[in-house]
């Protein structure tokens, strides 16, 4: 696991607040996701790798941007994409998650009735 707390720079910025409440591409979109993380150092809010689209997973290789945090109400776990594993990390600026209102999938009224199914078919690793 990797450790985000000790001396150096992480690329990690704690008082960054998240870009909103749902995925940036998404949301611009019309489409919709399963899961959402956080960019721990410009906060993008983007989808994760079991949403048709993995823009947080896309957000990281266009930017560099190294962690992402697990926007979902009562999770704080981050992800290193460099090492390809769980990192210990800081509290990050509020909100540190979606709004409990907000469904899984979501956002109401864009999830398609098969959406299982359409995850479900998808390849490839899930973060």
């Amino acid at each position: 696991m990797s450790d985000t707390t000790g001396a150096g720079d992480t690329g990690i910025h704690q008082d960054v607040p998240p870009s909103g409440t749902g995925c940036v591409e998404c949301d611009r979109d019309g489409s919709w996701w399963v899961h959402l993380r956080r960019c721990a150092t410009c906060g993008h809010i983007g989808c994760c790798d079991d949403s048709i689209n993995r823009h947080a997973t896309a957000h990281a290789e266009q930017t560099g941007h190294r962690y992402i945090q697990s926007f979902e109400p009562g999770e704080d776990w981050f992800w290193d994409y460099s090492a390809q594993e769980f990192a210990d990390g800081p509290r990050l600026a509020p909100p540190t998650s979606r709004p409990d209102s907000q469904p899984v999938p979501g956002p109401a009224g864009r999830v398609p009735g098969n959406w299982l199914e359409i995850v479900e078919a998808q390849e490839g690793p899930h973060t």
